[in-house]
């Protein structure tokens, strides 16, 4: 790094003027990744505030809705309505009766700023949830997951334009990716996958996440009941402690030819 900076500064020094004047005044185009508010709406009333990439907000909607325990299952929702605004985007979601009146039993205000997981929770014990414990119904390959990771990078369009965004994807057992979702919150990345995944019958596979394994990344995967979740960072303590006790497979730092398993190895081919 210092190497490169001296030898970038000598280079400056031996232009004349009017090429210094030029190299300076150079304009570089450069891809912002666009951040919104998303408001999502249930039956006329606003819920939750995020701050989104604006896209895939159907799936978002459907995922964060079902990983909030807002919805038991899809069918709970009897209609999503996407409609920008000069401010943002409300998400217009119907509701079933019985869904809406036990949102309003349970009701909390989230006005979340980037991957913010819990902002605006009123009490101590709304941030630990009723959460099933896995079953065991696979086995992976690890040798697998070196061209799983390799399409992960591959498949990130946004993240490679702007270098500002998180992606999910979710993987069949043999390695092939059957989609993938960006937001700049990781949070609300993971929540459109699940959308997505819960549409399309909740084939049988894992997640691969760019972010670190929050405590809140692995309680979204263990409610949708997700066996794997592998991760590029690293996982938290909470994080390894709830994927523990409800037997959710985790894998952090996964580089090629490596990753630390912190828990649910049984899962696994080595």
């Amino acid at each position: 790094m210092n190497g490169a900076m001296e030898q970038s500064i000598d280079f400056f020094k031996k232009l004349k003027t009017s090429e210094k004047l030029t190299a300076l005044l150079q304009q570089k185009s450069d891809l912002l990744a666009v951040e919104t508010p998303v408001s999502l709406v249930y039956n006329g009333i606003s819920h939750a505030v995020m701050m989104c990439s604006p896209q895939d907000l159907a799936d978002f909607a459907l995922g964060f809705s079902l990983s909030e325990g807002i919805i038991e299952k899809p069918s709970d929702i009897y209609g999503i309505d996407v409609i920008e605004g000069s401010n943002g985007i409300e998400v217009q979601i119907e509701l079933s009766s019985r869904q809406f009146m036990a949102l309003k039993a349970h009701r909390r205000n989230l006005t979340g700023r980037t991957g913010c997981g819990i902002c605006g929770t009123e009490q101590l014990n709304q941030v630990y949830k009723n959460l099933p414990k896995l079953d065991r119904t696979f086995q992976f390959d690890l040798h697998l997951l070196d061209d799983c990771l390799s399409t992960l990078q591959t498949h990130q369009q946004l993240g490679k334009k702007t270098g500002a965004t998180h992606a999910c994807a979710f993987f069949d057992l043999q390695g092939k990716m059957l989609a993938i979702r960006e937001d700049v919150g990781r949070h609300v990345a993971l929540d459109k996958l699940i959308g997505w995944y819960v549409k399309a019958d909740k084939p049988q596979g894992f997640i691969i996440a760019s972010s670190r394994a929050s405590y809140e990344m692995v309680q979204k995967v263990v409610s949708a009941e997700i066996e794997l979740l592998v991760t590029i960072s690293a996982a938290t303590d909470l994080a390894v402690k709830m994927a523990k006790e409800h037997h959710l497979t985790l894998i952090g730092f996964a580089r090629e030819g490596k990753g630390n398993i912190y828990t649910g190895k049984e899962r696994l081919i080595f």
